[in-house]
């Protein structure tokens, strides 16, 4: 429901106050501080205070002020919440009442919902492992061993189990899916060194094709590297799948359920390489190449959030005279460069996958790269440089789960922690027939809709 005139008359003010310094952000709370001159007790103005006159005792009246802002912050802090449950009794037959106790995200633990997402969210979102977030508690006086932390993430996993299932359900079930992998170290128990696992990301994203629907990111752990963790996680799919060039996805093509569209980003590596090795020669046949691949990007850029239709239109009209020319060119080359040579084997990668890297030409839903799964991977890259390893396979399946409600909650414009601390605050009690409830697009359309409840009726209190 639309605000009212009246109701927006104090923001619209407010916008056009010259005393609000427009480089800081205009929703954060303003916390007036009133600097006043030295007075004498001659006068008083109208709330107690002196103003009188320091040099002839006359009375002070307010001609006007200055205000300067400035950004402070204020240190997140803990603190002990009781729970006070009175029992009540019965003066004539003795019963006793008392309210049940409060959920509780662990049972019968000590750790706070919003304690919880915290520490899950300074781990998985901003890459600080539990034995530095130790120390930092401990500046603050409160002990928290690293060995507790680990517990606590472990049972919110186990809480957050269900809810990472129905994103998984989610994620697979559209009709074009971004993937991609990235090696992690993983604690290799009794030998005392690390072996390589992997984290796998699926991501839904149909935005840049104009779809409403929400986006989605879902991880999953695997031991190793192998093609049978990709087909077990997409046994479901059906549609088009755009990934590199990583051979765990072959099986899938060849299902035939699965169609394949590759990534111009990835193509274009080696040529960069190449141009970076000629010292940026402008004249360099990868120059050249990659000139082309702008090309190609530029009118991306220009039906970036148009309808499928209009995407596949576009493309066929300015796209597809560039992609002839380019095969053509790129055809012309096989014969004039040494077959070992690096220029041959940028050559060949894209000739051989040309198929796969022109179908986004034919499908306006496919992208011409495939850097939504490659940006939900960069987390996980700062993090495996901070933390070193995982602790082991099961770490590894936890940290997949976390990093999936994490990821998909920044995608919806959600603040992680406070996502976590609602669902922590919700989910123990939460039907699990329901449990869809709690996705993060979800939890925005019920925040929107508490809001159209309440205003009507903060609306209608102003004007009565």
């Amino acid at each position: 429901m639309p605000a009212s005139p009246a109701a927006a008359a104090p923001k619209a003010a407010a916008a056009n106050t010259p005393d609000i310094d427009r480089s800081l952000p205009a929703h954060l709370p303003r916390d007036a501080q009133v600097h006043r001159p030295e007075a004498t007790s001659a006068h008083h103005d109208t709330a107690g205070q002196p103003c009188g006159c320091t040099a002839c005792g006359g009375r002070l009246r307010q001609i006007g002020q200055d205000v300067s802002e400035q950004l402070e912050y204020v240190p997140a802090h803990f603190k002990v919440i009781r729970h006070v449950r009175p029992k009540l009794a019965c003066t004539c037959c003795q019963t006793i009442f008392q309210t049940a106790a409060p959920s509780r995200p662990i049972a019968r633990g000590v750790a706070g919902r919003g304690l919880i997402a915290h520490v899950m969210v300074s781990s998985y979102c901003d890459h600080i492992p539990l034995y530095r977030q130790s120390g930092i508690y401990a500046r603050d006086g409160v002990e928290i061993d690293r060995s507790t932390m680990a517990g606590w993430v472990d049972q919110g996993d186990q809480l957050l189990d269900p809810l990472v299932a129905a994103l998984g359900r989610y994620t697979v079930a559209a009709a074009k899916l971004h993937a991609d992998d990235t090696p992690v170290p993983v604690l290799s128990p009794g030998l005392g060194k690390t072996k390589t696992g992997r984290l796998w990301v699926y991501v839904r994203d149909d935005r840049p094709a104009g779809s409403k629907d929400a986006p989605a990111a879902w991880y999953q752990y695997s031991p190793d590297r192998k093609g049978e963790h990709p087909q077990r996680h997409l046994k479901a799919i059906k549609g088009v799948l755009q990934a590199d060039a990583c051979a765990g996805w072959t099986r899938l093509y060849d299902a035939g359920h699965v169609t394949e569209a590759a990534c111009w980003a990835y193509a274009r590596r080696p040529w960069w390489d190449l141009y970076l090795s000629t010292g940026k020669a402008e004249d360099s046949l990868a120059a050249q190449a990659l000139r082309r691949i702008a090309a190609l990007y530029a009118v991306e850029k220009d039906i970036r959030g148009q309808p499928p239709d209009i995407r596949w239109a576009q493309r066929q009209a300015r796209a597809g005279p560039l992609l002839a020319d380019m095969h053509a060119w790129l055809s012309s080359l096989v014969g004039r460069v040494s077959a070992k040579s690096e220029l041959a084997q940028a050559i060949g990668y894209t000739l051989v996958r040309w198929q796969a890297l022109t179908r986004y030409c034919d499908d306006g839903r496919i992208e011409i790269d495939n850097n939504a799964a490659e940006r939900a991977l960069r987390g996980v890259a700062l993090g495996r440089g901070n933390y070193l390893f995982m602790g082991s396979d099961a770490g590894g399946e936890r940290a997949a789960a976390i990093y999936s409600l994490v990821e998909t909650a920044k995608l919806n414009g959600l603040d992680p922690e406070g996502y976590l601390r609602e669902v922590l605050g919700r989910i123990a009690d939460h039907p699990i027939n329901r449990i869809d409830e709690l996705l993060p697009w979800n939890i925005t359309k019920e925040r929107q809709a508490q809001r159209q409840t309440v205003q009507p009726h903060t609306v209608g209190a102003k004007a009565a």
